[in-house]
C-alpha cells in the first residue's frame, strides 16, 4: 500500500529554508552537503515537490546544463511538481508537473507510485495541503544545528499530539533525527478515505 512521507530537513527553529529561499545554510552542516544515508528516505517509488523547491535543486546544480546529475538526488523515480507556471525540465528527466488541488492529483501519484512510497520532499505548505486531503502518513525530520530566525517553515499547519506517534528518535552526525507516523483524523479527512481502498 502507498504510504506518503514528509521527509525534510529542518533548522532548530522549525524552518526549512531561510528567508531568502536558500538552503545554503543546511549544506554549511557537516553532512549536509552529502547527507548520510540515513537521513534519506528509502523505498520511495514517486518523490513530490513544490515549484520553489524545484526551482532553486534546478538553480543550485544547474541541472538545465548538467542533466546528468539529475539522478544523483531524484534516481530514475517521476517527479511531480506543483505549479501554476511552467518551468524547464531537464533533459531526461520524467518531471510530471501538477496544476491544482493535491486531491485531484492524488489519483495520478498513486498510480505512478505503484505501490511503492511517495516521498514529499518539500516544502511544508506543499506537506500540509497533503494532510489536508488525508493523505500523509508519516513526517520525518532531520534537525540541523542552525536557528534561523526567520523563513519558510517546517510545517504550518496545526497537527495535535493525539494524531501524531513517535516511532523513532536518533542521532546521525550533526542531525537528530525524528520520525513520526500521523493518525488518521477518523479513518478519513475532509471527506477522504485516508486508507486509499
Amino acid at each position: 500500500m502507498t504510504r506518503f512521507h514528509y521527509d525534510t530537513a529542518t533548522s532548530i527553529d522549525g524552518f526549512i529554508a531561510d528567508r531568502d529561499g536558500s538552503l545554503a545554510w543546511l549544506f554549511a552542516v557537516a553532512g549536509g552537503e552529502e547527507p548520510d544515508a540515513d537521513l534519506l528516505p528509502s523505498g520511495h517509488t514517486v518523490m513530490v515537490e513544490g515549484s520553489t523547491t524545484y526551482e532553486w535543486v534546478l538553480a543550485k546544480t544547474d541541472l538545465l546544463e548538467h542533466p546528468e546529475k539529475w539522478r544523483e538526488f531524484h534516481g530514475d523515480v517521476p517527479v511531480f511538481v506543483f505549479t501554476s507556471r511552467d518551468l524547464p525540465v531537464p533533459a531526461g528527466a520524467d518531471v510530471r508537473f501538477v496544476r491544482g488541488a493535491v486531491v485531484e492529483a492524488l489519483p495520478a501519484i498513486r498510480r505512478a507510485a505503484a505501490g511503492g512510497d511517495v516521498w514529499i520532499v518539500g516544502g511544508g505548505d506543499l506537506a500540509g495541503q497533503f494532510l489536508d486531503a488525508g493523505a500523509l502518513d508519516r513526517i520525518a525530520i532531520s534537525i540541523a544545528p542552525v536557528a534561523l530566525g526567520a523563513g519558510a517553515p517546517l510545517f504550518p499547519r496545526r497537527l495535535e499530539s493525539d494524531r501524531l506517534r513517535l516511532a523513532s528518535a536518533r542521532s546521525v552526525g550533526q542531525f537528530a533525527r525524528l520520525e513520526f507516523d500521523v493518525e488518521p483524523l477518523n479513518g478519513v479527512v475532509t471527506g477522504i478515505d485516508v486508507t486509499g481502498s
